[in-house]
């Protein structure tokens, strides 16, 4: 053999069969996600379980498009959109139909049902320009005109008249604002949907323990971080034996959206796609698109933490003996600061000069949680903010979750002035929740980063 002949063999590459399978694995997973969008079709757009009339219809900008088209692409969201979010527990106790019978089961089962009250009520603002995710909690017991029936509680609508009567109550209690499209999912959905997305980790505040025979509830959590199932998440959102009932509830949805926006919401739920589309044509009713589903997923996906603000409906708990129930009393002045602010909506309550955004910061109610353990760190943040000349200062219960770095949370909405505390004690990160002390204006929770500055 000549040496012309003798051509060295090929360096093999370990690697690339494996780079080959990827590749391939991801066309699957690609066209397993058309698949599944093509079997449910966009002819059956929007996806309603139950329809609307024309009148009911017309509460909706539903001939507003809001997203592009697909060609073969995930579409994109086109202008602002405004998502009216219900989740709704239907028992066999709250039903007519005989087939539902409780009896017959020996306790009060739940329903794949939309017909009963709303136990959770959200309005989503989507903002492409700005890649802004805001998302406002409205308390169940909010007292408000819904419909013909007068005042009552706003988780009412939903059984009074459908998703358009909870949209029209919805709008006259925030000042006009439009709503665009509606989902409402039930219970079931919800514990299916966190199922299908994987699962969700969160940290569990306190021991929650809490047995209902009649409708076969069981919540058994413990304290702690903790990968929760889809029942497991229900029971973080159904317990409601805490001090602040109804609005701890609250908290705890905003704490495991967020976790489930920043853990589950990324390109690899592409892959989950059938799943989460099972779940949907059997758990919600929607006047979404198929196509404008995807677009709110995929700008979801995008936002970072910094571009999610989460605010609840300004208000307070009624006084004993003021009305008949107890309510949360919404505040006009706070709804319309709230709504000029993140919803882009003209105020109807007149705000003049006296806008609570701009009042000296040194009447601000600062409230600190302490994560740390150590009194001294404590007392030494109190030090800083007094020289700051903050003036309104107190120290509330521990935050019970060790935090590596301090939460500086707009407990109503006011980033500006969170923002600029901040600067001010040059460490923490911003957040706009709800989750701090109720009647604070700004909730710091303490955590390491406080007690490694150099002083």
């Amino acid at each position: 053999m000549t040496s012309s002949q003798r051509k060295k063999a090929p360096k093999r590459r370990p690697f690339r069969w494996l780079w080959i399978s990827l590749g391939l694995t991801g066309v699957a997973i690609t066209s397993a996600a058309a698949g599944a969008l093509l079997a449910v079709g966009l002819a059956s757009t929007p996806l309603l379980q139950n329809p609307l009339t024309d009148e009911e219809a017309e509460v909706f900008s539903q001939d507003e498009r809001i997203s592009t088209g697909m060609n073969f692409r995930l579409p994109k969201l086109t202008r602002p959109v405004n998502i009216l979010v219900t989740g709704i527990k239907v028992l066999t106790s709250d039903l007519e139909d005989p087939k539902y019978s409780s009896e017959d089961l020996g306790y009060h089962a739940l329903v794949n049902s939309f017909e009963g009250l709303s136990d959770t009520m959200l309005l989503i603002r989507f903002t492409p320009d700005d890649q802004r995710l805001t998302v406002l909690s409205l308390p169940r017991d909010t007292r408000t005109v819904v419909g013909d029936v007068g005042y009552t509680k706003l988780n009412e609508a939903n059984r009074i008249g459908g998703p358009a009567t909870t949209a029209t109550a919805v709008s006259e209690l925030l000042d006009g604002v439009g709503i665009d499209r509606y989902v409402r999912i039930n219970v079931q959905g919800v514990e299916k949907l966190i199922d299908a997305l994987g699962g969700v980790t969160v940290y569990v505040p306190k021991d929650m323990k809490y047995q209902d025979d009649s409708q076969h509830l069981y919540i058994n959590l413990k304290q702690g971080e903790q990968h929760l199932t889809g029942e497991q998440a229900m029971q973080f959102l159904r317990f409601r034996y805490d001090s602040f009932g109804d609005i701890g509830r609250v908290q705890r949805q905003q704490t495991l959206m967020r976790a489930l926006q920043e853990q589950t919401l990324n390109p690899g739920t592409i892959g989950r796609l059938p799943q989460i589309l099972s779940v949907i044509q059997s758990h919600v009713d929607t006047n979404l698109s198929v196509e404008e589903l995807l677009a709110l997923v995929g700008f979801a996906s995008k936002v970072d933490r910094s571009g999610v603000q989460m605010l609840m409906l300004p208000g307070d708990f009624s006084q004993p003996g003021q009305h008949e129930l107890s309510y949360w009393l919404p505040s006009e002045k706070g709804i319309s600061q709230l709504m000029m602010e993140y919803f882009d909506q003209r105020p109807v309550y007149s705000i003049g000069q006296e806008r609570e955004r701009e009042k000296d910061h040194r009447f601000l109610r600062i409230a600190i949680q302490d994560s740390t353990d150590n009194t001294r760190a404590v007392r030494r943040l109190v030090n800083a903010l007094s020289a700051e000349d903050y003036r309104n200062v107190h120290i509330a219960h521990d935050w019970p979750e060790p935090l590596q770095e301090t939460r500086i949370i707009a407990q109503k909405g006011d980033r500006m002035s969170a923002t600029l505390l901040q600067r001010q004690l040059g460490f923490g990160e911003v957040r706009t929740e709800s989750t701090g002390i109720l009647d604070s204006d700004i909730t710091i929770q303490l955590g390491e980063d406080w007690m490694q500055l150099d002083f």
